[in-house]
């Protein structure tokens, strides 16, 4: 009998959803982007080692995510982006740009290379909003949670997947990482972690995927065999239907995984594919490895795992289960070298490392746990210029000005999109930013359209209730003055070399 997907999630989780985006750059404790490095298929094919060696930036909302991929330099500039609080459609905006191309329903990662993406601090958690890698490599996703996303209902994102690779992506390490939905299909969701269309060189290591009709797939139907290259360790699986993974072709290794409440099936190898399963623990499960619903055998090398209180379905035309006695039909060749922890203490290497916010603990390889070699160390983030931290408060918010050049609009200083400006009728003006209540701002960032830097001369900044100037100076970027609280702040541009183009009025409280 189906057991159904619980609708719960932890009350650990219930806190983090709590955690505040405040904007201040903090150091970062029991986390640094990629320490300790990745193990599996992700170091082949050149490795994976995604922002290193680039700037550091904050980001506290899924605009500022996507500001700090549109403000580098080309689409391969190196770049860490650490995440702290939550994310969500209410403060992720499209953002345009030469170096990046985004949504605003979901983290789009898209046509890019050299990004690592870490939560730290408080955590972060994507709340209904799922990340989408395409067209990209060299990526890495560490230490967040992402949870909750539907493919059908509201709101909608990545289409129902936590974490979606399609398109040409190569090189991606996800770690430490929780992934979880509130039930399947019906309920509106899709898988946890997926993987198709020409996807290579993936490892997924030390997170959980809960609660879910689906865990992932590696293919989107019996002809997508062009995927391959995945390797899954130290994973925690809890409380899922089937897809442990769903393979279709290529070539997967599985080790030191945890497998808790498999309802229907676990590791469905079909289509050719091939899956080395070693020291594995399948609990309270049923049909955890073999090829089901479909004709289209798959094969599978296993070797020390342990199955406790599994059963096994009859054969039958479209079920070739592989127990309950297990036996190897193929043999697989690993590039890379690994270490095996004993079946028997995977689950607890499982539980004392997997996740998010598990000090990116790792397993020594011989049934303990350790923290990463070398031990991470608090940062400091280096502050970018051109992306203050905390939430952009323009978005959403209204706009006026004294005047606009043709085909330029007031609005397009606060909608996220660095493509779109507004210019005076001539070289000097007024544009504003406004809201329905009073708001507190300590600070602005100016940016300028693509090719127009630098026009912008002197300028001041005018409490539109009170008409009182706030600051005065020359040149676009950011700036600061004391702490007030206004309904209404105003950019006067009062000379300029060129014709002014303002392509974000963004405004911050601190």
């Amino acid at each position: 009998m189906r057991r159904p997907v619980a609708i719960r999630l932890s009350a650990a989780l219930g806190t983090l959803a709590l955690a505040a985006a405040t904007g201040a750059v903090l150091t970062a404790p029991g986390a640094s982007a990629a320490a300790g490095g990745a193990t599996g298929y992700a170091t082949q094919n050149g490795g994976t080692t995604g922002g290193a060696g680039g700037q550091t930036v904050r980001a506290t909302t899924g605009t500022a995510i996507h500001q700090a991929l549109c403000s580098r330099a080309d689409s391969s500039t190196p770049i860490v982006i650490e995440v702290e609080g939550t994310i969500n459609h209410g403060n992720t905006s499209k953002v345009s740009g030469d170096s990046c191309s985004t949504a605003a329903d979901k983290i789009e990662l898209k046509q890019i290379s050299n990004v690592t993406i870490v939560g730290v601090g408080n955590g972060a958690v994507f709340d209904q909003l799922g990340i989408h890698i395409r067209d990209s490599s060299n990526i890495i996703i560490q230490n967040v949670t992402v949870r909750n996303v539907k493919k059908s209902g509201s709101p909608t994102s990545n289409g129902g997947d936590a974490i979606g690779m399609e398109s040409n992506v190569r090189n991606v390490w996800v770690d430490h990482t929780s992934l979880e939905a509130s039930g399947g299909e019906s309920e509106g969701y899709d898988g946890l972690f997926d993987m198709k269309d020409n996807t290579q060189y993936v490892t997924l290591s030390y997170s959980t995927l809960r609660n879910s009709g689906r865990g992932g797939l590696i293919g989107s139907s019996e002809s997508d065999r062009s995927n391959s290259y995945i390797t899954f360790h130290h994973n925690l699986y809890e409380n899922i239907d089937s897809r442990a993974p769903l393979l279709r072709g290529g070539t997967a290794h599985l080790f030191n995984n945890h497998y808790v409440s498999l309802n229907e099936s676990g590791i469905n190898s079909r289509a050719g594919a091939k899956a080395k399963v070693d020291n594995n623990y399948f609990e309270d499960s049923k049909d955890v490895l073999g090829t089901f619903y479909t004709a289209e055998a798959g094969y599978w090398q296993v070797s020390g795992n342990i199955y406790d209180n599994v059963t096994w379905s009859e054969p039958g035309s479209e079920n070739n289960p592989a127990g309950p006695d297990p036996q190897s039909n193929t043999t697989v060749s690993i590039p890379y070298s690994y270490s095996l922890d004993d079946a028997g203490c995977v689950p607890e290497v499982v539980s004392a490392t997997a996740g998010a916010n598990k000090g990116l603990r790792v397993s020594d390889g011989n049934c303990s746990a350790e923290s990463p070699d070398p031990t991470p160390k608090p940062t400091d983030p280096t502050p970018d210029p051109t992306q203050p931290g905390g939430t952009n408060l323009s978005i959403g918010a209204g706009a006026d000005g004294t005047s606009k050049a043709s085909g330029t609009s007031y609005g397009n200083v606060r909608d996220g999109d660095l493509g779109t400006y507004w210019s005076p009728a001539g070289s000097t003006g007024s544009v504003s930013v406004k809201w329905g209540s009073a708001t507190t701002v300590s600070k602005i960032n100016v940016r300028e359209a693509v090719g127009s830097s630098g026009a912008i001369g002197s300028w001041k900044v005018v409490n539109g209730d009170t008409g009182a100037t706030l600051t005065s100076g020359n040149g676009a970027g950011v700036v600061t003055f004391p702490t007030t609280s206004l309904k209404k702040i105003t950019f006067t541009v009062t000379s300029a070399s060129s014709t002014p183009k303002v392509a974000e009025f963004e405004t911050y409280a601190g």
